[in-house]
């Protein structure tokens, strides 16, 4: 029976091919998420360590928050195990290209003190070029920086830490551990009086890093460390910071995995249909072979046996080639990383024994198990059948349990869903519960359902004559086989039209609140989400050309007994940079002095225009403030809005969130660059237009789509190599029949024309399946999503789903090239007369 099993794998290797291609690019994506995640990880923990190397204790403040200073540092430094110690402060600093252009991410942009040793080096950032900072006036910056924007020794450099330009001469070029950079982020060094100014306050340190003298522990320097640490500081030692981080880095890269491997689920579910489709067709075409074997002994576990070995053989492979190609997707995702100005940290490609063992289990696994049903039935041909050719018809009584079984589950799941739906953000649990349900039981219930959307098709095929009569009949011949082959293509546009459908209704709902109230033609904001220095504000309004400006400032305090956030603008301008709908008053009360609030607040409140509020300002003042004008709540605008003429001389410090522009001519270039030159071409502060703002909210998504779309996408294509097995089983099944077509003049156009109907038709069907259950997903999503997202409303994206419908097509034409040209190649006579 082995060499019987082996015998049979190599006599239809053109058909397990394509079940090993399924398997292989389900197993690919399990084995590449596997080894990018190990090795992303293993250059994390290792960055880590070598910039933790030299740190035996690292001392940090407590809750309290307050800043670890100088004495302190001092007392570290004189205790009798530690050889040296040096205190950080760092901070946000943005740097500006040589086009004047915000270098990088302004989050991720860094800069901290040089620190050096005895020997004029800091250990931490080992110089690679030129000296480390002196002076107030230099700087040294990163490596990759330094490469990605041309620096050299030499050039003076435009940066800026709350707004205003500084120029640095750059003195010096070096090499860093810090993952932020290796991410694309950028790290500048000042010397250690300018950073404290900077960033700190002088005298001060965010973290004191200390190295243990020859013969001291950790543990030991710590215990002495602790000794004269304050109430407000804490202390570890090296080895538990690095713990520390890398249980962080584990855990990004175990949320990161668990994503990646939900896709590559994904395919391979949808691959077990194609396996079991496949064997199921190499036992149909065995009938009389299997029957043979059982009348001359075999047993029915032995021909079960003999077709599960097939399957493990061909399990075998698909694991062994899907892990090989795994380990290429994990280098080319490091190299599109490296390509996008990310790179991971210098580390070897990982590829550990429980990636091996994972690939080769689910190679095996999947296979083996998706061919169980299919060996069963083989073992269930009686030998009688080697006396007929004559396939036994399929149990109509199976069909209805399982139309029954299906009904039960898709009616529970689409109650499910709407239960959760309901309930809003705590119905998740049963949302997702419902949706699974009911993909399922939709799967399931296909059988019943492609008879009646096969014909609805009717119309449109009688025009082509006999062909369209021969693919309609056809496609619902086998109706578990059609449910099983469209079904593969509908879970993956289920899955593609639902998070397109949200990913949209998102992006339009962002883009609204970005720039949808406001009637400004710019907004000025920092690059680093900090606050704006004040001066900005009047200069602007200096430019020529701009008519109108005002700033918008986030202020606490006490409004009507309860403590809130209120935004306080200028009440002479804001009228005409923001859209407000007023239900009742006008822009015109903030002019006069008095607040406007939207209708949620109104109604909570109970207040309406004309009442007085009481309000007790930050610097404990209390006074009362008239509530002039209620305006329509939409998101992206303040909940309260107050005239900054109540607010002044309340507030210890003025800091703008955001100041509003409005120009004479509207946005255009021109008007831009002299804002911009007006604010000295500060790298720290954005002004954007309205497409600005758009677009910046619609690239954060629009990447993540088109990762999640390429991921689904894997799906689809495994969908397509069922769709081409099942018309080569249907093509096999039929041999007769073509050649009885053929015979009594049905040309080889008509049969290819008839083949491709067919495959057109279970495209289309499980298209229709997967959009219409995708729609309804992203309907029922919508529900938590609005308690998250105000303002939130579904827009379904008609032309992506006409795309859809068009690609389906399209796929159904592609994949019945190879069975249509072999149907046409039918020999007739060989056709009629085979049993």
């Amino acid at each position: 029976m082995f060499r019987t099993a082996l015998r049979n794998v190599l006599a239809h290797k053109a058909r397990l091919l394509m079940t090993v291609l399924a398997v292989m690019l389900g197993v690919a994506f399990v084995s590449g998420t596997l080894v990018f995640t190990d090795t992303a990880g293993e250059a994390f923990r290792k960055s880590v360590a070598r910039s933790l190397e030299n740190v035996s204790v690292q001392i940090e403040p407590s809750a309290s928050a307050e800043p670890l200073t100088r004495e302190l540092l001092e007392q570290v430094r004189d205790l009798p195990g530690t050889a040296s110690a040096t205190g950080t402060a760092s901070g946000l600093v943005v740097l500006s290209g040589k086009d004047d252009e915000l270098l990088g991410n302004g989050r991720s942009a860094t800069g901290a003190n040089h620190s050096p040793g005895p020997g004029g080096e800091d250990p931490r950032h080992p110089m690679t070029d030129g000296r480390g900072p002196r002076t107030a006036g230099e700087v040294a910056v990163d490596r990759l920086t330094a490469q990605r924007a041309g620096f050299r020794v030499g050039d003076t450099l435009r940066l800026s830490v709350d707004g205003p330009v500084l120029k640095k001469k750059l003195v010096g070029v070096f090499d860093t551990d810090d993952g932020n950079v290796a991410a694309g982020g950028t790290l500048l060094l000042f010397d250690g009086a300018t950073a404290e100014k900077l960033f700190t306050a002088p005298g001060q340190y965010q973290s004191i890093d200390v190295t243990a003298a020859p013969g001291t522990s950790q543990t030991a320097l710590k215990e002495q460390v602790d000794r004269i640490l304050p109430e407000w500081a804490v202390s570890v030692t090296g080895k538990e910071a690095a713990d520390t981080q890398a249980q962080a880095i584990d855990h990004q890269t175990s949320n990161m995995s668990t994503a990646l491997l939900t896709f590559a689920g994904i395919s391979l579910f949808v691959g077990i249909f194609i396996i079991a489709n496949t064997f199921t067709m190499l036992v149909a075409q065995r009938t009389r072979e299997l029957a043979l074997l059982r009348a001359v002994g075999a047993t029915r576990r032995q021909v079960t046996r003999s077709v599960l070995l097939e399957a493990l053989v061909v399990g075998a492979v698909a694991a062994a080639t899907g892990l090989a190609a795994g380990i290429g997707i994990a280098v080319g995702m490091r190299a599109a990383l490296e390509s996008t100005g990310s790179p991971l940290p210098d580390g070897p490609l990982i590829v550990s024994g429980t990636t091996v063992a994972t690939a080769a289990a689910v190679g095996v696994l999947v296979t083996v198990l998706a061919a169980w049903l299919p060996a069963r039935r083989a073992a269930k041909i009686p030998p009688v059948a080697a006396m007929s050719s004559v396939h036994a018809p399929e149990s109509g009584r199976s069909l209805v349990v399982r139309n029954t079984i299906g009904a039960v589950m898709t009616a529970l799941g689409a109650a499910l869903t709407l239960f959760g739906e309901s309930m809003g953000s705590d119905g998740k649990v049963a949302m997702g519960s419902g949706a699974v349900l009911l993909l399922v039981g939709v799967f399931v219930l296909t059988p019943l359902l492609s008879r009646p959307l096969v014909a609805a098709a009717s119309p449109l095929l009688r025009p082509l004559g006999t062909a369209g009569m021969l693919a309609r009949r056809n496609a619902v011949r086998n109706p578990r086989r059609t449910a099983a082959t469209a079904s593969a293509l509908m879970i993956g546009l289920t899955l593609i039209t639902g998070l397109m459908t949200i990913g949209t209704s998102v992006q339009k709902t962002a883009a609204e609140q970005a720039a949808g109230h406001l009637k400004a033609d710019y907004t000025i904001t920092m690059s680093t989400f900090g606050s704006l220095p004040p001066d900005v504000a009047e200069t602007v309004r200096k430019v020529e050309g701009v008519t109108a400006v005002s700033p918008v400032r986030d202020i606490y305090l006490e409004l009507g007994g309860s403590t809130a956030f209120v935004s306080g603008v200028d009440g002479r301008t804001v009228g005409d940079l923001l859209d407000l709908e007023f239900t009742e008053g006008s822009a015109n009360a903030l002019r006069e002095g008095r607040i406007a609030v939207d209708t949620a607040t109104a109604e909570e409140e109970g207040w309406s225009t004309g009442d007085t509020v009481p309000v007790v300002y930050g610097d404990e003042t209390e006074d009362r403030v008239v509530v002039g004008g209620v305006y329509e709540k939409t998101g992206g605008l303040p909940a309260v809005l107050m005239p900054l003429s109540l607010t002044d001389g309340h507030t210890e410090e003025e800091k703008d969130k955001q100041v509003l522009v409005l120009t004479a001519d509207g946005p255009g270039e021109q008007i831009r660059k002299d804002i911009r030159r007006a604010l000295d071409n500060s790298p720290a502060i954005l002004v954007q237009d309205e497409q600005d703002m758009v677009e910046e909210f619609s690239g954060q998504l629009n990447l993540l789509l088109n990762i999640l779309y390429g991921l689904l996408a894997m799906a689809v294509v495994i969908a397509v190599i069922g769709v081409v097995n099942t018309l080569a089983m249907s093509v096999f099944e039929r041999a007769q029949e073509i050649g009885m077509l053929r015979a009594v003049g049905l040309d080889r156009r008509g049969v290819r024309t008839t083949v491709r109907l067919e495959s057109l038709l279970i495209s289309l069907l499980g298209a229709v399946l997967g959009i219409g259950l995708g729609l309804f997903l992203a309907w029922a999503a919508g529900a938590p999503i609005v308690e998250e997202l105000d303002g939130y409303a579904m827009t379904v994206p008609w032309d992506r789903i006409g795309l859809f419908l068009v690609l389906a097509a399209l796929v159904g034409v592609l994949a019945a090239v190879w069975p249509a040209r072999r149907a046409a190649r039918t020999d007739m006579l060989a056709a009629i007369k085979s049993e």
